[in-house]
């Protein structure tokens, strides 16, 4: 209501960074990065949860699992016309079907009857066991092109890149006429050994860590345990950590020599004393920072025209 969402930008009451724009890969973390958000919702007031618009095979039992987890008052379920593929999310539907990761409630039935082939219904230690009992409303828009999926796909790659752009104009100073470059503004500076390191999404060698490190976006996050370093580092972590994030920042170099990141970030100081991890995802920084950098005499640092696309 208030406009698109890189226009009013708020800090979150509880973050986790999962580092990638769609949970297909690994379903399972994003259930648990769920649960961990969750838990910290005290329920003082109404909690209105957008889920994501995968509502296809994997998706749809995806979201069931949640309904299950979440427990929700109401859902508002809105169709197309003449679209079967998603049933109405009924309380019966949701306790009956098998979601991704846990099993219906008639399954378990099926198994106190003597078919011993089938795999009873398998509850989280300390989750409900009761029947959802959530009211739902349907909702069947009639407007054209309601449920085309085509047009949504670009336009969310663009309002990522807005929320990002929006995010580190919050670096700027409140002067409109004095907008800096990014490789104008002073980094912190950041010890290797003071913070961990982890890439989210995919396995980086050791040896190749700060190839992909440099010039990312990164979550800058708190994990519970000490980072503790014998050396001057890097700290490498072997698990992605389901931990808060308290804000996102840029890694615009890494200084080999004095073990150094230099980051960009508008986290206020007094949260970034609590920051002692960093999480790379495979969220990138919008091209146009990358090539629209002012002031270079010669080749954009970070930008290439040479390259070879068979590699």
């Amino acid at each position: 209501l208030p406009g698109p969402p890189f226009t009013h930008q708020q800090m979150p009451r509880k973050m986790v960074y999962y580092g990638q724009t769609s949970c297909e890969q690994d379903t399972e973390r994003y259930l648990d990065v769920v649960k961990y958000v969750f838990s910290h919702y005290k329920k003082e007031v109404p909690l209105v949860i957008n889920t994501m618009g995968w509502v296809k095979g994997d998706g749809l039992l995806l979201l069931i699992d949640l309904i299950r987890l979440l427990s929700p008052s109401h859902i508002v379920q809105m169709d197309i016309c003449d679209w079967k593929a998603m049933p109405p999310l009924t309380p019966e539907h949701v306790h009956y079907s098998p979601g991704l990761h846990t099993k219906g409630k008639q399954q378990s039935k099926c198994k106190q009857l003597g078919l011993g082939d089938v795999e009873s219904w398998e509850y989280p230690e300390g989750e409900d066991l009761s029947a959802p009992q959530h009211k739902l409303l349907y909702v069947n828009p009639e407007f054209p092109r309601a449920g085309l999926a085509g047009e949504v796909r670009v336009h969310s790659s663009i309002l990522r890149d807005m929320s990002i752009l929006g995010y580190l104009g919050h670096l700027q100073s409140p002067d409109i006429a004095a907008v800096l470059p990014l490789h104008y503004l002073v980094p912190y500076q950041v010890p290797f050994n003071a913070v961990a390191l982890r890439v989210i999404h995919t396995d980086v060698a050791p040896s190749n860590i700060m190839y992909a490190v440099n010039a990312s976006w990164v979550g800058l996050c708190c994990i519970p345990e000490e980072v503790r370093c014998q050396s001057d580092g890097p700290v490498l972590l072997t698990q992605t950590p389901i931990c808060d994030c308290l804000g996102f920042g840029v890694v615009r170099g890494v200084d080999m020599e004095k073990k150094l990141y230099h980051i960009l970030t508008p986290v206020p100081p007094e949260s970034l004393r609590l920051v002692n991890c960093l999480l790379l995802g495979s969220i990138a920084i919008p091209n146009c920072v990358l090539v629209g950098q002012q002031g270079i005499e010669g080749e954009i640092p970070y930008v290439t025209s040479d390259y070879n696309y068979s590699i």
